[in-house]
């Protein structure tokens, strides 16, 4: 009896070692997972601001809280599920997705490059300023499905790195990317939203050094949102560039793949910093292939729904007149 409870406690701790080895393998895949992800993350994070300027501050919060539960329901209703069938079936048709989303990236970052080239950028013509329960229902939605496209690339690019994984394996790890990046890209949001609401409570505090550090937030946070803005644009091309790069070499076209990778391997040896070199030869190369691909794309678009554009531009100017 002894022998066979300690037979069973034996057991009860390899299970408990095994179980936590499988915490740490989860935990280590879905960071892993979720820093090839944060090109996008990034971009989330610089896009959604948007949607609260122009709102009574006490709505900003609740509207945060919102879109990040209709975020988190994107990524847990519909994209997950869809992405670990396709996975299952046709991994094949998640690089081609992949790379459709790469593409899409890259046409928007370069829309900006474009627009701002040309001086008509119109991302701070919305949102308007925005009153009643109808218009903030109208804001939230239009956030949840540009949330949508941002997500699904996320989960699409953390997905592509656990494919080697066992399906219960990586359900489980694409269903805690889900719940880390929402929680770190809606929690920089709020921060930063309420950035000047912070700064001005600091500036009616008694102490001079939190008046002057209040006073610096509140000056600072346009500043911010503009880097934010800039870092969007560079993120959105680099990601993508680096998607179609490798998705060309994953789908069997090595001409653009291998002549980057020879260039990697050449600066590799130079010194303490090769593998520095490396990483931004490889970063720089494939946010010129997202330019590149991104402008083809503004082009077609703009050829085929160059009116479209122009009155939704001008339909923008207009309600911020208003």
């Amino acid at each position: 009896m002894a022998g066979g409870l300690a037979g069973l406690l034996d057991d009860i701790a390899a299970l408990a070692k095994l179980a936590a080895a499988s915490i740490d393998d989860v935990g280590a895949a879905a960071g892993r997972a979720s820093a090839k992800a944060a090109g996008v993350v990034v971009d989330d994070t610089a896009v959604t601001p948007a949607y609260v300027r122009g709102l009574a501050a006490d709505r900003e919060l609740p509207i945060i809280k919102r879109i990040a539960t209709g975020s988190l329901k994107n990524k847990l209703i519909f994209i997950i599920p869809a992405a670990l069938l396709l996975s299952a079936i046709a991994p094949t048709l998640v690089e081609i997705i992949l790379m459709a989303g790469g593409t899409f990236l890259c046409f928007e970052g370069a829309e900006k490059v474009y627009h701002r080239i040309k001086n008509d950028d119109h991302d701070h013509d919305v949102p308007v300023v925005i009153q009643g329960p109808e218009a903030e229902e109208a804001t939230v939605k239009g956030a949840i499905r540009t949330d949508l496209i941002l997500s699904a690339e996320i989960m699409v690019i953390s997905l592509k790195e656990v494919l080697d994984e066992g399906i219960v394996q990586r359900a489980i790890i694409l269903i805690v990317v889900a719940f880390l990046i929402t929680a770190i890209v809606y929690g920089i949001v709020a921060l930063i939203v309420k950035m000047d609401d912070i700064g001005l409570s600091l500036a009616e505090r008694d102490s001079e050094a939190s008046q002057k550090f209040g006073r610096a937030m509140v000056s600072g946070m346009p500043k911010l949102l503009s880097v934010l803005t800039v870092v969007g644009t560079a993120a959105m091309l680099w990601v993508g560039g680096h998607i179609l790069l490798v998705g060309t070499h994953e789908l069997g076209w090595d001409g653009l793949y291998n002549p980057v990778h020879d260039l990697e391997k050449q600066v590799e040896d130079v010194g303490s910093i090769g593998g520095v070199l490396a990483w931004l030869v490889n970063t720089a190369i494939s946010a010129v292939i997202g330019l590149i691909v991104g402008l083809i794309v503004v082009a077609i678009v703009s050829r085929f729904h160059g009116d479209d554009h122009g009155d939704e531009h001008a339909d923008a100017d207009a309600a911020s007149a208003h």
